[in-house]
């Protein structure tokens, strides 16, 4: 087994190569999840449980139930947002 030796040059090159991985990344916009939860939904909208499950009921914002939680697609909740705009 052949040994390396990592000198203060390989060390300043590795830290470099770091710091510009990490600023590409921090530069990347952040995509937003495509399915949300209630609480999610709630915050967003700025409504209260009453008025998401009535939104529910009558079809206006459609969902998916697993396992007891529902969920939400961000694409619908954009329509919705835009369906409604005046």
């Amino acid at each position: 087994m052949a040994t390396e030796i990592i000198t203060k040059v390989d060390l300043d090159e590795f830290r470099d190569n770091l710091l510009k991985d990490i600023k590409s990344l921090l530069d990347q916009p952040e995509q937003p999840p495509k399915w949300l939860k209630s609480y999610q939904v709630k915050n967003m909208l700025k409504i209260s449980p009453g008025t998401l499950q009535n939104l529910r009921i009558n079809g206006t914002l459609k969902y998916t139930k697993i396992g007891g939680i529902l969920y939400y697609k961000q694409e619908d909740i954009q329509k919705v947002l835009e369906g409604n705009a005046k």
